[in-house]
């Protein structure tokens, strides 16, 4: 089973309540089964929020509110679900303090990126779960099932 981000897919669950649809990823999904989840949603934030990024060991809004605890509780439940329904690959959203893999912003708020991974993308790396994001997967071969 695969992972992905519910954004990618068309929903509206980005901070600025919009979505970020992929045009190939929303293809896959119209053939394959998947799960769609939004960590930062799952965590108790709402559609609509202030835009966060990771500083330090800390998530932190705009506004300079810490996030941290949301993030990392909507990522244990992202996690949950990917363990109960035994995915083996993520595919998330670039970029973002929950989902970004290789790349985030640097919490400067200035669009600058630096290395690093989002919370949930992180935590699935370490429980074994494969992560790509959505530029990745333009190239990526899919296992079969």
């Amino acid at each position: 089973m695969i992972i992905i981000s519910a954004c990618l897919a068309g929903e509206k669950c980005r901070y600025d309540g919009k979505s970020c649809p992929n045009e190939k990823v929303v293809e896959f999904i119209s053939r394959h089964k998947v799960i769609l989840i939004c960590p930062e949603c799952l965590g108790g934030l709402p559609n609509l929020r202030s835009p966060s990024e990771i500083k330090g060991d800390k998530v932190i809004s705009k506004e300079g509110f810490d996030r941290t605890e949301e993030f990392r509780k909507g990522a244990l439940k992202a996690l949950e679900i990917a363990q109960k329904n035994e995915c083996r690959l993520a595919i998330l959203k670039s970029k973002s303090p929950s989902c970004g893999i290789g790349k985030i912003y640097d919490g400067s708020f200035s669009g600058t990126l630096t290395c690093g991974n989002g919370i949930t993308a992180q935590m699935f790396l370490d429980h074994g779960i494969e992560v790509i994001d959505e530029n990745m997967f333009k190239s990526f071969q899919i296992p079969e099932e």
